[in-house]
């Protein structure tokens, strides 16, 4: 089984979650609605539907019911990106203009605070209490992640926790939600819903693992902007902790973050880059990402036996090797 197998098995229901994404963003404003309408055509895995979907195949499979934390869930995550874009000054997102390049901060940030609002629409098609609190108490650790963030931002004195703290909360949260709110939504039990919430959680902190190892290692033509963007924002990420707890390199890396933060990000950070891919920082990102895989795999035991556990495997997998 391949990944594109999963997609395709799904692509009807994927497309009709990107119409619905469409209507959900419609405004009579026309900035508001051209500002959405750019940031949803800019594209992306939609990994946050498609864990909804393959969720809510453990209950009883309703996709008018599954549309709506689905629809909810790509609404938070894209006004999370559209916020991140403005607190990162980033210019372009997947090749893509950023909101705030191709209009301003301000229309950004509207646009952002606009698309949540619609997230909270969305879920109030759904009479269930359980999923409102899930969702809600997301979105707080959400926030929270966003500011940890910047208050770790050039902060070479970070704890190992400090970094999981944040990821978790930033990106592995979202993902947990997705798969335990499609099984709630379809009327699962509170075990598969929990065992569900498990699986996200390890994939979405290999996930975000994988991204920063992928700023460090990868291309421009890969990654839809240069390499080591998140040194010249600021963002301390694993490879470049486990990189600081080598006492031989420790200082140099600190000279070159005080230097890109005076700098204020708008200058060269291939040496820490290099630093960096020297060091075992790199390996030992990738190792931690492997154990969050395994134990995503674990949590699926004792879930019945059906494709969508199967398929749920599969995207663990490739997200643990990913290169892209």
């Amino acid at each position: 089984m391949k990944l594109t197998d999963i997609y395709s098995r799904k692509k009807k229901e994927i497309d009709y979650i990107e119409k619905q994404l469409e209507v959900a963003i419609r405004t009579d404003y026309p900035i508001l609605y051209d500002a959405s309408l750019h940031l949803l055509r800019a594209g992306g895995k939609r990994i946050r539907p498609v864990f909804v979907m393959l969720g809510g195949e453990f209950g009883t499979y309703d996709i008018s019911k599954i549309q709506h934390v689905a629809v909810s869930l790509e609404l938070i995550h894209m006004a999370s990106l559209v916020h991140d874009d403005v607190i990162d000054d980033a210019k372009t997102r997947r090749g893509q203009l950023t909101v705030r390049t191709k209009w301003d901060n301000r229309v950004a940030m509207y646009t952002g605070d606009y698309i949540i609002s619609k997230a909270l629409l969305e879920l109030t098609n759904l009479n269930i209490t359980s999923l409102h609190r899930v969702m809600s108490k997301a979105m707080v650790e959400v926030c929270i992640g966003e500011m940890e963030q910047i208050r770790f931002f050039y902060n070479a004195d970070q704890r190992l926790r400090d970094y999981l703290l944040r990821i978790k909360r930033k990106t592995a949260l979202l993902l947990a939600v997705s798969c335990q709110l499609g099984a709630v939504a379809t009327g699962a039990s509170e075990y598969v819903s929990r065992k569900l919430y498990d699986f996200g959680y390890y994939v979405g902190m290999t996930f975000q693992i994988r991204d920063d190892i992928l700023d460090l290692c990868g291309t421009e033509k890969e990654l839809g902007k240069s390499p080591g963007s998140d040194l010249k924002q600021g963002n301390i990420t694993l490879p470049v902790i486990y990189a600081l707890q080598n006492p031989e390199l420790n200082l140099s890396i600190r000279e070159e973050l005080k230097r890109i933060q005076a700098a204020d990000g708008q200058t060269d950070v291939t040496k820490v880059i290099e630093m960096v891919r020297n060091s075992d920082g790199i390996d030992r990102a990738d190792q931690l990402a492997q154990r969050y895989i395994a134990k995503a795999i674990a949590a699926l035991e004792g879930l019945p036996d059906i494709l969508a556990k199967r398929e749920l495997e599969q995207i663990a997998r490739f997200i643990g090797e990913r290169s892209y």
